[in-house]
């Protein structure tokens, strides 16, 4: 870990907004939710939530690639689990949605905690989404097309919330709790450790936050051989249960 991948982490981690995010309706082509994914990313956003059947979205998963070591997808079995879920964490719901009382996105206010939904690439947002939803909201067209391509109208959305943001000053210091603050400083400096813990349901070993690399890498791996040794299912345990 060098010092300027260090310092760039943080950087991200200190910026990123856990109050805005972005909800897919049934989106179903893995490029378009890929391209979504890294928008969020490049426009600050922690998060995402996606709204599709679990086999397709192993496949989106694939597509998408490094793009989920950035921004961490929620996926939820149906729009109303979806709405209730961040309905529940104080979200406003800004539905990209043609409807007589759609606004302008730039008149929407993207500073308070707030999901944009996104429809599928057919019939765009579900009508009870989108009764749900606390406002409509449309991108100006001036050419001979209706619409965009959803990934494009999400990065054009999410480029006016981010504006109204930085105006605000939401991004000037840092806004994610401590514990996934640290939780996700550990997995960007130590992705390969952290997948061998999650694979054999080890806790994190310290992380040394000043350098991005382990407290005592040698002694923790030591302790770990010997865990191996005296217990050949230890795989099975609970964290809890791993002294």
């Amino acid at each position: 870990m060098t010092p300027e991948r260090l310092a760039r982490i943080k950087q991200v981690l200190n910026t990123r907004q856990p109050d805005l995010s972005v909800l897919t309706d049934q989106v179903h082509k893995p490029r378009n939710l890929s391209a979504i994914l890294r928008s969020c990313d490049a426009f600050g956003l922690s998060s995402m939530h996606v709204v599709w059947p679990k086999e397709g979205f192993r496949a989106f998963r694939k597509t998408a690639g490094g793009s989920f070591k950035w921004v961490t997808p929620h996926t939820h079995r149906t729009m109303d689990d979806a709405i209730m879920s961040l309905k529940g964490q104080g979200h406003k719901l800004y539905a990209a949605q043609l409807s007589d009382r759609a606004i302008d996105y730039r008149s929407a206010d993207f500073t308070v905690p707030c999901t944009i939904v996104m429809g599928n690439e057919v019939d765009g947002v579900s009508a009870g989404a989108a009764e749900q939803a606390d406002e409509h909201i449309v991108i100006p067209m001036m050419g001979m097309v209706e619409s965009l391509n959803v990934s494009a109208a999400c990065a054009i959305i999410l480029s006016e919330a981010q504006r109204q943001r930085k105006e605000a000053g939401l991004f000037n210091s840092r806004r994610i709790p401590d514990d996934e603050y640290n939780r996700l400083l550990f997995s960007w400096c130590q992705p390969v450790v952290k997948r061998y813990c999650d694979d054999r349901n080890l806790p994190y070993p310290p992380l040394d936050h000043e350098t991005g690399e382990l407290v005592d890498g040698v002694g923790w791996m030591q302790d770990v051989r010997e865990l191996r040794a005296n217990r050949p299912r230890w795989t099975d345990k609970k964290p809890e249960e791993i002294t």
